[in-house]
């Protein structure tokens, strides 16, 4: 028998304890990863729209649409060129940004682009991929590479 002035908790209380914060656990950490996947999407979409804005701007400048991303990095404080022209951050520019992997493609002789964004895993980094070009419409697939003919967000 329990002496009254013994104080703490029994083991059967602690491991309801346990089992309740187990619980929980189960029912957040899936509605966490799936916030992950949107706020990753998000981002990919937010990247497409600052590079549709970016090669814009290039082409005004440059007359022509740039060769690869790393063409709009920043100058890193100097003066911006043709090779460097400073209208994106370097993390974008190096084609890899919140578990999406961006490939830019120049166009025929310099007056056109296609941008792709993939999950670098699909159904862990993101579900969706995306695909924009010198039209600046942005589509989705939710299956497969996106494309041109695909359905635009």
């Amino acid at each position: 028998m329990r002496n009254n002035k013994e104080k703490g908790f029994s083991l059967i209380e602690l491991l309801i304890v346990v089992a309740i914060i187990l619980i929980i656990a189960a029912i957040a950490i899936p509605n966490l990863l799936r916030a992950k996947m949107a706020a990753n999407e998000a981002s990919a979409v937010g990247s497409l729209r600052t590079l549709n804005t970016a090669c814009v701007s290039y082409s005004t400048t440059y007359g022509t649409f740039p060769a690869a991303l790393s063409n709009l990095q920043s100058a890193g404080g100097g003066t911006a060129t043709s090779t460097e022209a400073d209208l994106i951050d370097n993390v974008l520019a190096a084609g890899t940004k919140s578990g999406y992997v961006f490939s830019y493609s120049q166009g025929a002789s310099g007056q056109s682009y296609t941008i792709n964004s993939d999950p670098i895993t699909r159904g862990t980094t993101g579900q969706r991929s995306f695909f924009t070009d010198s039209s600046g419409v942005i589509r989705f697939n939710a299956s497969a590479a996106a494309s041109a003919t695909d359905n635009p967000i």
